[in-house]
């Protein structure tokens, strides 16, 4: 019975750090998804990943609320690392939106509640339906399962000291927005050379009211390079994954001093 019954002080810490983990992660934590499922499912996930830990119980003292802390940090930690990356998305569909002229036109992003620009949730979207459709969703769970290989549970210090996590989050944080800036390149630079021909029919045909033509003529533009470029767009995202699961392994590494 002892070996069926869960101990409670582990439970708890592994519950704080999968939970936490919810909060910050891409797909996970969509605000679409009620709060009480994604508590049950947290429960869940660490009722069934206790059984496979080999930690004794732990005593219930001032040293194990600063565990509770501790794995409280971890799971932000790695949710944010994955959400960084996935946000790349969003940011290129803000520099899409600037060009097209959509910038005036936010939407309310469901999952953080700020506006976000249009064709950066309409990209969003469809990264979330590529994430599901590749089984991103199995592997970004495997990430906090194999976290406890990196991270004990029982470990109470994390390494700061170093300033290696800093650094390395600063890195994956400019190649973001790198990545950003690639996806968002065709449609961008289609763009340009777009207001470059309208420069000119303005100055050739000053009757011409480019303002009234201009403004859809690149929404048109835009639309029509998106359609082309998606399969190149979709590739990119589908290796940003795969860069996520390794920014997610190297915090982790980090953070545990391996």
């Amino acid at each position: 019975m002892e070996d069926i019954v869960p101990d409670f002080s582990v439970l708890l810490l592994m519950i704080v750090r999968v939970s936490t983990f919810f909060i910050t992660m891409p797909l996970f934590s969509h605000r679409t998804i009620p709060a009480m499922h994604r508590i049950g499912f947290a429960v869940m996930l660490s009722w069934t990943m206790y059984y496979t830990m080999d930690v004794s119980p732990l005593a219930i003292d001032g040293e194990y609320f600063l565990l509770i802390l501790k794995e409280a940090l971890v799971g932000l930690l790695i949710g944010l690392s994955a959400y960084m990356m996935i946000a790349a998305i969003q940011i290129a569909g803000g520099l899409i939106d600037f060009q097209m002229g959509f910038a005036i036109a936010n939407v309310i992003d469901p999952q953080t509640g700020a506006q976000s620009p249009l064709m950066g949730q309409y990209l969003y979207m469809f990264s979330l339906l590529l994430l599901l459709a590749l089984n991103g969703h199995h592997l970004i769970l495997d990430g906090i399962f194999y976290s406890y290989q990196y991270i004990p549970i029982d470990q109470l210090t994390l390494h700061f000291e170093t300033g290696g996590l800093a650094e390395y989050m600063s890195r994956a944080f400019s190649a973001m927005f790198l990545i950003a800036f690639q996806m968002a390149m065709p449609v961008v630079a289609t763009l340009f050379l777009v207001d470059v021909a309208l420069g000119i029919v303005a100055r050739t045909v000053p009757q011409l009211n480019i303002f009234v033509v201009g403004f859809p003529l690149k929404i048109g533009v835009a639309f029509i390079v998106m359609v082309v470029v998606m399969g190149v767009i979709l590739t990119v995202v589908q290796q940003l994954f795969e860069m996520m699961l390794y920014t997610m392994r190297n915090v982790m590494t980090l953070m545990g001093g391996a």
